[in-house]
C-alpha cells in the first residue's frame, strides 16, 4: 500500500486517486471541465502496476483528446513525469486556447 496525504496522487489498497487540480491543467482543462468531461467519459485512464524490476512502480497515463500526460508513481511516492506514449501527439498551443475558449 502506498499513501502519501501530502501528494497529488494517492494509492491506498489498490485504488489510485489524483487531485483533479493537478490533472486538469496537464489535459488543457479547467477543473470544472475536467469534472464535466469525465461525466462524458471523454476523459481516459490507464493503470499499469510494474512487475520484475519495475514491481511497486505504478503507470498512469490520462487522455482527453489530444492530450496525453503520463506519470510514474514509484514505491516511496515519488512522482515521475513520463513521455506520450509513441504515437500519440501533444497537445498545441491552438488545442489548449480552444478548450479553454469551451470553458
Amino acid at each position: 500500500m502506498i499513501q502519501r496525504d501530502a501528494h497529488p496522487i494517492c494509492v491506498n489498497d489498490g485504488v489510485v486517486t489524483i487531485d483533479a487540480a493537478v490533472l486538469a491543467p496537464k489535459l488543457g482543462l479547467s477543473v470544472g471541465a475536467l469534472q464535466t468531461e469525465m461525466r462524458r467519459g471523454t476523459v481516459l485512464g490507464v493503470v499499469e502496476r510494474g512487475q520484475d524490476e519495475d514491481a511497486g512502480r505504478i503507470r498512469l497515463t490520462f487522455r482527453h483528446g489530444s492530450c496525453t500526460w503520463g506519470v510514474v508513481v514509484e514505491p516511496d511516492g515519488r512522482l515521475a513525469d513520463t513521455p506520450p506514449p509513441v504515437g500519440q501527439r501533444v497537445a498545441t498551443l491552438f488545442d489548449l486556447a480552444r478548450r479553454a475558449a469551451w470553458d
